[in-house]
């Protein structure tokens, strides 16, 4: 997972800190000579000034031989002289550190930060980070990093950080589903969710997958197939529901889906059944007549959770269609499937930032029980590790 992505930030990270190394390296000769000058003069003046002591002034010299017989015999001379050469060093090191300062610590300005991002840019995009995302991590990016004075040997770190830091900035977490329904289930049954998402994005297989999960923790469920255009779609959710042993609530091919959402509600009222799962027919995001249906499904049925599915390795087709189904019908939270062959992680890290909404779960294989929770803290991991 985000294999791709991973290896391409990597270089990137590792690149920015040898151009930046460079460019200090150039411009360390022409410095380095400015401190052995300085250093010269500082010596050269010192000498002049201990000449012109000895030359003008005898009788101090005179004096500080005295002085120093003095000390001999108390035998603490050479601690006279190491502390005369020790207060010398400190002075030279006072002006040679500021000088040197320079070239141990690198301060980034908005040109450096430009020509920094520019090229992060085309990584993300062939990462197919969606465009509101970048502009997001450029932003956070400048924040983090313009004006900052960065240790040339914490500079790779620095950049990391701060990249990871943007990165998780446009991901939202995630909520528990198991514990929100188990709460509302106290207030109200039966917990209704309807599943959006084109066609062959594996939202039915999604929605057996959440069946299952919601099964293991002692929580019952029924399936609605509303999906009345595709065909084998009812066959394909029946044989789920045989698998699981979880009754299919149908119509005929052509019925209404609204009216098929409405019956599975009122079978699981009968049936005090925890949770209406509805399957609904996959639309184009493009498509703005078909979308309308999905409102008509959500007016009858009032579901208590709307949730989209698309598939993690179409990038930002995945994240086109998770903003045409909000702006429609109003999603709350997403599912990706097909994560676990994703190398680029384009549609991870930019669908939450576009739509506002948080990802569920990651759709990890075929199985019912390959379904795993989102983790932020994971994700990270998985790109910077």
């Amino acid at each position: 997972m985000f294999g791709f992505l991973k290896r391409k930030i990597k270089e990137f990270i590792t690149g920015t800190k040898k151009e930046i190394e460079k460019e200090t390296k150039e411009e360390k000769g022409p410095g380095e000579r400015a401190i052995e000058r300085a250093e010269k003069e500082i010596r050269e003046k010192t000498k002049k000034e201990e000449k012109e002591k000895v030359e003008e002034k005898p009788k101090e010299k005179s004096e500080k031989k005295e002085a120093i017989e003095e000390f001999e015999e108390k035998g603490k001379k050479e601690k006279l002289e190491e502390k005369e050469e020790k207060e010398a060093e400190e002075k030279r090191d006072g002006l040679f550190t500021r000088f040197k300062k320079i070239f141990v610590s690198k301060k980034l300005g908005e040109d450096d930060f430009n020509n920094f991002f520019d090229k992060l840019e085309l990584i993300l995009i062939e990462n197919n980070v969606a465009l509101e995302a970048i502009d997001a991590l450029r932003e956070n990016l400048r924040k983090e990093l313009v004006g900052k004075e960065i240790k040339r040997k914490e500079l790779e770190k620095e950049i990391e950080n701060a990249l990871k830091n943007a990165i998780s900035s446009l991901l939202i977490d995630s909520f528990d589903l198991i514990e929100k329904i188990k709460t509302e289930l106290k207030e109200k049954k039966p917990y209704v969710i309807v599943f959006f998402g084109i066609n062959g994005s594996g939202k039915t297989t999604t929605i057996a997958k959440i069946a299952y999960m919601l099964k293991t923790h002692n929580i019952t469920s029924v399936l609605a197939a509303a999906d009345t255009f595709r065909a084998a779609s009812i066959e394909q959710l029946e044989k789920h529901g045989k698998n699981l042993g979880i009754e299919v609530i149908k119509q005929k091919y052509g019925a209404d889906p609204a009216a098929v959402a409405f019956d599975a509600i009122a079978h699981a009222k009968a049936k005090a059944i925890d949770t209406v799962l509805i399957d609904t027919a996959g639309r184009m995001h493009t498509k703005t007549d078909l979308l309308r249906e999905m409102e008509k499904i959500c007016r009858v049925a009032k579901p208590s959770l709307k949730i989209f599915v698309g598939e993690a390795i179409t990038g930002n087709d995945a994240v086109e269609q998770a903003k045409a189904f909000n702006e429609t019908v109003g999603i709350d939270a997403i599912i990706l499937t097909k994560a676990d062959v994703d190398e680029k992680g384009g549609a991870t890290i930019s669908v939450s930032h576009v739509t506002k909404k948080p990802i569920l779960f990651l759709g990890v294989g075929q199985e019912y029980g390959d379904l795993k929770r989102f983790n932020k803290k994971e994700i990270l991991e998985k790109i910077f590790d």
